[in-house]
């Protein structure tokens, strides 16, 4: 005789809400009270849920499905980021950032380092459509050179952050800017130009803030130390022009590779492999070396040089002993531990009948856009994935936005001003976990000088309660025919 398929219980609000609160509390006390690696906080969270799932009748096999088809979302992302270490520590003993910061040094002035950061990271994100890219190529050499001003490290680190994910948020290239639309049956540039609305007063108060800073930084700034620096650079790699030159030419394949649309792990092995020949051809590396730093990152004794290594100013090994592809398995193991408690998340079901409860008790239009904003931060924040979120939240409260009368692109703009922009700011989210391995700055410290990431999530709010900028289904509208079915209305009325 078969045996009887266990009875899945149907989650209660009780048991929906407990992983959450469970989560919080734990985050929290391990985080803020006792300063406990997150990961293992996110294993506790993982073997709570998993346990309240089984209780509700589901099979290890079931939660184990789940965290691995998760695991497999974010494979290709940790790939990459795995290539991001392999480059970064190409880039170094090939002396593409050695000249970089070199450069960097002789012409950013150290008063307008934090803007010039955010500006530059704005310019290629939105260029490539990619936050990653822009983070991890220009930022990764901002940082650097930040680093060898002696600037506050987690300024320039959110200006970089708040820059690189003003090109996630409105380039037509960018994988977030399309899943919005996507999720919400929105046109594409529809959902750019409605951005416009939150995004342009985020960008002017950032570059205010930034500028502000900078100022107070340029003079406390111990600018003696920049020339140092330089010379020291100059003595330890050959920088000399014009053949310095040909060290950028690692960066300028990537960054024609992310216009050109062309698979981003090729393109950064095509980007190191340059930098490698470059390496031993112009600076004298041997391969063994070059290797090394590509594995476990660079290191000052690869270094063949007369100069007395021991006394030379400290912010340069800060500045070369990076990169590695062994310094990204971290975030695998972050992944893992993530993943782990996200899988077990979406099998207890938590999410789902939470929204459904809240939705009875919604009425208006600005009620309505307060809770879109608010659940998108509370689940980027849970579930540390923006593609998931975007689903979730898109594919529920479309039908309520268009019976109410409300334009798509109003909630795609919403879910890009709380979910886009906040995703990096989530210590164990994929997105803050990269910024953090690239940038070399904990999410926590870069966190409250990424302006532009919580500037959308206030115009959002702001302009809910002045009408300002949303816009209604009119006879023209795609979706007019839809509002009437939903709405029960009439086209007289």
């Amino acid at each position: 005789m078969e045996a009887k398929k266990k009875e899945i219980k149907k989650p209660t609000l009780f048991t929906a809400v407990l992983p959450l609160i469970f989560m919080f509390v734990v985050l929290f006390t391990g985080l803020v009270i006792y300063s406990i690696d997150i990961k293992i906080l996110l294993i506790i969270c993982a073997a709570f849920t998993i346990c309240v799932c089984m209780y509700q009748g589901h099979t290890w096999k079931d939660i184990e499905d789940e965290i691995v088809a998760k695991l497999a979302k974010a494979f290709p992302a940790i790939m990459i980021l795995i290539c991001v270490g392999l480059m970064i520590g190409a880039w170094v003993v090939s002396g593409t950032i050695p000249f970089l910061v070199y450069i960097g040094l002789q012409i950013i002035s150290p008063k307008y380092i934090i803007i010039t950061s955010f500006l530059v990271t704005v310019i290629l994100s939105v260029s490539t459509g990619t936050s990653w890219g822009a983070a991890g190529t220009v930022g990764a050499a901002l940082i650097s050179v930040a680093a060898g001003m002696g600037a506050p490290l987690p300024a320039v680190a959110g200006a970089i952050v708040a820059g690189a994910y003003f090109g996630d948020k409105m380039s037509p290239l960018s994988d977030s800017t399309n899943m919005s639309a996507i999720a919400t049956e929105t046109n594409l540039y529809q959902h750019i130009g409605h951005m416009f609305y939150t995004t342009v007063p985020g960008f002017i108060v950032s570059c205010i803030v930034y500028l502000v800073a900078g100022a107070h930084f340029a003079s406390d700034s111990q600018v003696g130390q920049v020339d140092e620096i330089i010379n020291t650079l100059g003595k330890l790699f050959n920088l000399s022009m014009p053949t310095g030159l040909l060290l950028l030419i690692p960066c300028v394949i990537v960054i024609a590779g992310s216009l050109m649309k062309k698979p981003t792990i090729p393109v950064m092995i095509i980007s190191s492999a340059v930098a490698v020949v470059i390496a031993m051809a112009i600076q004298g590396f041997s391969f063994s070396d070059c290797a090394a730093s590509m594995v476990s990152g660079f290191k000052m004794e690869m270094l063949h040089t007369s100069v007395d290594l021991e006394n030379i100013v400290e912010q340069i090994p800060n500045l070369l002993q990076r990169g590695g592809m062994s310094s990204m398995m971290n975030t695998a193991l972050m992944a893992f531990c993530g993943f782990s408690f996200i899988g077990a998340l979406t099998v207890c079901g938590s999410m789902e009948l939470i929204l459904e409860r809240i939705m009875k008790h919604i009425h208006g239009t600005g009620q309505l856009i307060t809770l879109t904003v608010a659940l998108g931060v509370v689940m980027i924040t849970v579930i540390g994935e923006a593609t998931v979120t975007f689903l979730m939240i898109g594919g529920m409260f479309r039908p309520e936005y268009i019976k109410r009368g409300l334009e798509s692109k109003n909630l795609s703009r919403s879910l890009e001003d709380s979910i886009t922009v906040v995703e990096p700011l989530v210590p164990w989210s994929l997105a803050g976990v990269y910024m953090t391995s690239v940038l070399g700055v904990p999410t926590v410290q870069y966190a409250p000088w990424a302006v532009l990431c919580y500037t959308g999530v206030f115009f959002a709010i702001l302009w809910e309660f002045t009408g300002f900028g949303i816009k209604k289904i009119t006879k023209d509208s795609p979706a007019y025919e839809a509002y009437l079915q939903l709405s029960g209305k009439s086209a007289e009325e």
